[in-house]
């Protein structure tokens, strides 16, 4: 009887001492809640402080502008994702995401603003590009259509836009459900804004075509290894996608040019009428 006493006075002790470390660990946690809530609302103070004012500088300067995205990407706040999350959502009119309650929506506003100037550059040039365009060459035509509007280069608003700015720009459309999207071709940066997917063949004679501005099937199957009917299913996809154009001008063997490469070259008279 006196081990079964003891046994039993051991169970009590240890299911108190279970009791007391979760007691104790439902109160760490709250304290740490509680720690954390506290750090969040002095940020969210010294954010908007910060944002309020620099507001214009993070506008007007590009590199200012990029270094507070990549500070703000570091700590794990993504405003745009959120602000264009919460719109797409169908938010109330005048509600917002916090993060643009925070930042005053300057800096929302601008990747909003530049996303709608990329979506029509898109659309102008999707003739040309079959909709696939590097990144540069938005950035170039969207500098200079904005110079163009505010007439002295030196005084526009935006003091220049730069390539991580377009990139921004078209990530505040993937929450929507845009086809917009950003691909690789090599080591550069394009913008896709058709739904269609590259496959690893097309991207392949694209990332070719960024040498010399063309591609043939020998070229493809000399360079590439490849048997003819692949070389040549993989261009014919692509110009029937518009993403290359043919020429059949060149005697012999057709080539198939990169139309930015044939409208560039048409422009510095290297094509001829």
């Amino acid at each position: 009887m006196s081990r079964k006493g003891v046994g039993l006075a051991a169970f009590d002790r240890s299911r108190l001492t279970s009791a007391s470390y979760a007691n104790h660990g439902t109160a760490l946690r709250t304290t740490n809640a509680q720690a954390l809530e506290t750090q969040l609302s002095v940020f969210r103070s010294l954010l908007q402080q910060f944002a309020q004012q620099h507001g214009k500088e993070i506008r007007s300067n590009p590199s200012f502008r990029a270094q507070f995205a990549r500070m703000c990407t570091a700590i794990g706040v993504d405003f745009l994702a959120a602000s264009a999350s919460h719109e797409g959502s169908g938010g109330k009119g005048g509600e917002s995401s916090i993060w643009g309650q925070l930042l005053g929506r300057t800096v929302n506003d601008f990747y909003f603003e530049l996303a709608v100037k990329v979506v029509e550059v898109c659309s102008d040039t999707r003739g040309e590009n079959g909709g696939l365009i590097e990144v540069r060459k938005v950035r170039e035509l969207l500098q200079v259509r904005q110079e163009k509007q505010m007439g002295d280069p030196g005084q526009k608003e935006g003091g220049g836009l730069t390539e991580d700015d377009v990139l921004r720009a078209v990530g505040t459309l993937k929450p929507l459900g845009s086809a917009y999207s950003i691909v690789r071709v090599g080591s550069k940066p394009y913008i896709r804004s058709v739904p269609k997917e590259l496959n690893t063949d097309q991207s392949a004679v694209l990332q070719a075509v960024q040498v010399l501005g063309y591609v043939s099937v020998s070229m493809l199957m000399v360079n590439l290894k490849w048997a003819r009917a692949r070389a040549k299913t993989a261009v014919e996809d692509l110009v029937g996608e518009g993403m290359l154009w043919v020429d059949k001008q060149a005697g012999g063997e057709w080539d198939y040019w990169s139309p930015g490469f044939m409208l560039e070259g048409q422009d510095g008279g290297g094509f001829g009428g």
